[in-house]
């Protein structure tokens, strides 16, 4: 047993713990035990852990129902107001307390079993949205909401969820992948997106958004990207054909009946101009909604032109091995915004909201080499 093993066998580590819905006083960076893998479980040294919408939500309690308000809102709001909400996670109560970090690059230290045995040494990309009963079966469980996360110096996961990757990124950049890549892999999965489609992306310069628009360009489909006026070159860069800003009008820029595709995270007011953008056939898609969560939807447009809805959450197949081959083929490249210390997770989480970054937030626990460049 080497020493990172014997360390992860019998000390304590360090961890982020959330301990119920709420403020930022509910993040508790303390001590706690190492994770024991059992069988069929790897233990894994977090390298780096990304920081996404979903830790903030969840620890808001923004999926109950009776949460009608935009992310950014309700995180002012629970400020002044905690209130314990029973459906406030993915599909009920939060595990509280909980270790939060959806994200993870790590390095795969002690197997529980023979299982996932040959991965110890290996630096690993963690599948965060699990299918427990098969890819047949839509039931899913995701690291970090429904049990410990990767806002630790280690954590554990099933063995069938880990994935080595052979690059020269740093675990940082590795670590913007999963969450934000993985959940546009899968949208753009669902909705069919190929060659020549017209694909509109809201929130475009997001951890999600900007993903889409690489991921969307390497599918072959043109892309329209919404952004702040301040983002637009940086998009542009990204490959987007067209950049809009986010107050234009999206009807009188692009045309009634002109976009095969609309990728919208975003939600809120702006909703009703993209079933009017889509063209007859055309495929709206979504995972989340940062701008509000209640939308006017006038039921003539959808079928009147044989619209596609398609709501998004459990990860298909193909999504996660697709991105691991797209990293290893230099096929995307990772958008790392910033860095912060495992410990400085309310200023991270405080910047994120602002929303002025282009890319994605990573947090870096203790002695972590995350920040180096290295092949494996």
């Amino acid at each position: 047993m080497d020493k990172q093993q014997s360390r992860a066998a019998n000390a304590t580590m360090m961890a982020v713990v959330t301990t119920g819905i709420g403020g930022y006083d509910k993040l508790e960076y303390r001590a706690v035990p190492v994770p024991v893998p059992g069988p069929n479980e790897l233990l894994l040294r977090v390298l780096a852990a990304g920081v996404n919408n979903t830790e903030i939500n969840t620890r808001l309690g923004w999926y109950s129902s009776s949460v009608t308000i935009d992310t950014g809102a309700a995180a002012a709001d629970q400020e002044t107001r905690a209130e314990q909400k029973a459906d406030g996670g993915w599909s009920a109560a939060t595990p509280f307390p909980l270790i939060q970090g959806t994200d993870c690059c790590g390095e795969v230290v002690q197997a529980g079993g023979d299982v996932g045995a040959d991965l110890i040494g290996k630096r690993v990309l963690v599948r965060a949205c699990m299918r427990p009963n098969g890819f047949d079966d839509m039931e899913n469980i995701w690291m970090a909401s429904d049990f410990d996360g990767a806002f630790a110096e280690y954590v554990k996961v099933p063995a069938s969820e880990v994935f080595a990757v052979h690059c020269d990124w740093s675990d940082a950049e590795l670590a913007t992948i999963p969450c934000a890549y993985g959940t546009s892999e899968n949208m753009l999965q669902r909705a069919a997106v190929g060659p020549g489609d017209l694909v509109l992306v809201a929130g475009a310069s997001g951890g999600v958004g900007s993903a889409t628009v690489q991921l969307a360009k390497r599918r072959g489909a043109r892309v329209a990207a919404i952004t702040s006026a301040g983002k637009a070159d940086l998009l542009r860069d990204l490959g987007a054909d067209i950049v809009l800003d986010r107050k234009d009008d999206l009807v009188g820029e692009l045309g009634e009946r002109t976009v095969d595709v609309v990728v919208d995270n975003v939600g809120g007011p702006n909703f009703p101009q993209m079933l009017k953008l889509l063209k007859r056939g055309g495929r709206y898609v979504s995972s989340g909604a940062i701008a509000g969560p209640i939308v006017s939807l006038d039921m003539r447009d959808m079928y009147l032109k044989d619209i596609t809805l398609i709501g998004c959450t459990a990860w298909d197949a193909p999504v996660f091995p697709n991105l691991i081959g797209y990293i290893e083929r230099g096929e995307i490249r990772p958008l790392l915004a910033d860095f912060y210390p495992l410990e400085q997770i309310v200023e991270a989480q405080r910047e994120f909201l602002k929303k002025k970054h282009f890319g994605n937030f990573v947090l870096v626990p203790p002695d972590s080499r995350s920040t180096e460049t290295r092949s494996t």
